[in-house]
């Protein structure tokens, strides 16, 4: 087999468990066959998938060679001068505004909020994107149905993000071989992941970036305050005191780190019964209310607890996108709150 051969047979050799191949996904950075030995050079992002391409090449085309030599193909090392929150770098330049989405702890449907906001803001007319900054628990591919989707490199190298209801999306999730492959990073190997979003993905000119973060108050967040300009920030919870209790303490790290607040969206705010439209406050009430007046925060808006939300949400549908008018008129009102402000250059 020689040289040309060996690349046609990469370019058509499908990745384990895809109805892709290592073409379609732009995996191959080099192959050469020298002396009956193959060179081949994998642009892969995560070791697990350099590790699944490895192996499928080599069941493959282990016995056309005296020798089969696959390696990585290095990536250039990023700046490590991290800026810092007073001060902080830009890293996304292409971005007129970048809101960061966050909550004090996970659960409270921060991640459904991040991407109807992304989608509503879209619907105004504007460059959307969104990065799922939540490498341990990847949601938005899931909820904007490109959870199948693997990632993929232009011809200018950079990586192409997948793009749904009229918004460009990145999430770790697209990198790994599987949906449940669990990420079991050390917090400096994730942030480095994010500062590789932001820098070597063709997000193009948008006018607002929508960062969805993990929930509490560690390394990412800050991160993100130290090599971003955030324009703003928006804090998600729920009604009851234990999610008010965490959110406290995000909406304190915002306010010690020079972040805009540009207001609280309390989540799952109420039941509405659908046999007898009696209003349950499930998660108790008022939660928003008193965390707002207690730091001089806006209340963005209250969304129920919704069956159309959920279904939609798990299937991919967001409620912005495809629910009833009702349901789309909560988030329309809260990005219109939201843009009040005269900190977003429009």
């Amino acid at each position: 087999m020689n040289t040309k051969e060996l690349q046609d047979a990469l370019q058509t050799l499908s990745y384990p468990g895809l109805n892709r191949t290592l073409g379609e996904l732009k995996l191959i950075s080099e192959a050469k066959v020298t002396n009956g030995s193959a060179n081949i050079e994998l642009l892969t992002v995560s070791d697990e998938s350099y590790l699944t391409v490895k192996s499928a090449i080599e069941a493959a085309l282990a016995d056309q060679f005296s020798e089969l030599h696959i390696t990585k193909k290095g990536t250039v090392k990023k700046d490590i001068n991290y800026g810092n929150s007073a001060a902080p770098n830009n890293r996304a330049p292409y971005a007129a505004n970048v809101i960061a989405v966050t909550s004090g702890k996970g659960g409270v449907g921060k991640s459904t909020v991040s991407v109807n906001l992304a989608i509503a803001l879209a619907q105004k007319g504007y460059k959307v994107g969104i990065l799922d900054a939540d490498v341990y628990g990847p949601n938005v591919p899931r909820l904007t149905n490109t959870d199948l989707e693997k990632i993929r490199w232009n011809d200018d190298n950079k990586i192409v993000p997948s793009e749904n209801y009229g918004i460009k999306i990145m999430s770790v999730a697209l990198t790994t071989p599987t949906s449940d492959t669990p990420l079991v990073w050390r917090s400096s190997v994730a942030v480095s992941a994010l500062i590789q979003f932001l820098e070597d993905v063709a997000w193009g000119e948008l006018d607002f970036m929508v960062i969805d973060m993990p929930p509490g108050t560690g390394d990412i967040q800050l991160t993100m305050a130290q090599e971003l300009p955030l324009t703003a920030g928006v804090i998600v919870t729920t009604p009851q005191l234990v999610a008010s209790d965490d959110v406290s303490r995000a909406i304190r790290m915002f306010q010690d780190i020079h972040v805009p607040i540009a207001g609280l969206v309390e989540n799952m705010s109420y039941f509405i019964a659908p046999d007898t439209g009696t209003r349950y406050d499930i998660f108790g009430s008022g939660g928003g209310e008193r965390l707002s007046q207690r730091y001089n925060v806006p209340l963005l808006g209250q969304i129920p607890l919704n069956m159309e939300i959920r279904e939609g949400s798990d299937n991919g549908e967001p409620p912005i996108a495809l629910g009833s008018e009702s349901l789309k008129e909560y988030y329309r009102s809260i990005v219109d709150r939201m843009l009040e402000s005269s900190r977003f250059r429009l």
